[in-house]
């Protein structure tokens, strides 16, 4: 009997922990009763669980005042984190100048991609995420992006001009969005591994998924990836191995060495203490 299909999939309750892992949520939303009175929208699995947006004082005075200067505003298919396809993202119209497009997909509290924006003024950041906390936190940090980009220091009010944040699923921003050969670098660093075998099919990182990325990378563009579980290294080296789209920009199936621009994250400190060591890879669009 298939998994049953859930839509997007279904927001987490209010009462739920935080720290809840998504495998038993996404158990839990697959008891669930389906049917008329129980619609499903999705017909493929996604890779991430909508938990509920609950704000910080800090993160609730950033979104409500300061989210205008950052948040992209997108219209919506029949989810909350779904995009119409019929919408177009233009960077030129949304930066308002014509630069080199960085994307990162699941930018989580938006370490990386402040710290990059920061440090790197000539470039463009478009940080996506579907969790609201997260975006709200990266606004927060935004705010701080200073002299010291690695430690998000420098004082409040420093907004940076070059980032972007997008509340949207990644695959479907990608599919249809942003424009062909517009980006320069994407980043996927530590997505869901989804390490249980029955939720493995939920893995952002598919051959479907490599397509989109090969979509929206422009010829010679780099796509950076980062897991601390060695089995998803492992299938993301399968899955990129063997598209004609990229190529190992260190050699078939060999493992980059980090990237100097991925700055060591609270996630990647707690794999690091469980005893996972991160595993980068890069690969160059064809």
């Amino acid at each position: 009997m298939p998994d049953p299909v859930t839509s997007e999939p279904a927001d987490v309750p209010a009462d739920v922990p935080a720290d809840v892992p998504a495998d038993a949520i996404v158990d839990a939303i697959a008891a669930e009763p389906t049917g008329a009175a129980h619609p499903r929208y999705r017909r493929q699995p996604v890779s991430f669980v909508r938990r509920s947006a609950r704000l910080t004082t800090a993160q609730r005075k950033a979104w409500d005042t300061r989210r205008d200067r950052y948040l992209v505003d997108v219209p919506r298919d029949v989810t909350v984190a779904s995009v119409d396809p019929a919408w177009r993202l233009d960077p030129a119209q949304v930066f308002g100048r014509t630069a080199p497009l960085v994307v990162e997909i699941g930018s989580g509290q938006g370490e990386a991609i402040v710290a990059a924006a920061a440090a790197h003024p000539e470039r463009d950041h478009l940080a996506v995420e579907v969790y609201t906390p997260g975006l709200a936190q990266t606004i927060v940090r935004a705010g701080h992006a200073g002299a010291d980009p690695g430690r998000d220091g420098g004082a409040p009010g420093n907004e940076l001009g070059n980032l972007r944040l997008v509340e949207a699923d990644a695959a479907e921003l990608l599919a249809t969005a942003l424009p062909e050969a517009s980006v320069d670098e994407l980043w996927v660093f530590f997505p869901d591994p989804w390490h249980k075998s029955r939720h493995q099919k939920r893995r952002l990182v598919t051959p479907a998924f490599a397509a989109v990325v090969a979509r929206a990378l422009r010829p010679g563009g780099v796509w950076r990836l980062a897991t601390d579980w060695s089995h998803y290294a492992d299938q993301m080296i399968e899955v990129l191995e063997a598209s004609d789209d990229f190529r190992n920009a260190h050699g078939p199936g060999v493992r980059a060495p980090r990237f100097d621009g991925r700055v060591l994250t609270s996630f990647e400190r707690k794999g690091s203490a469980a005893g996972r060591a991160a595993t980068d890879l890069e690969y160059v669009r064809g």
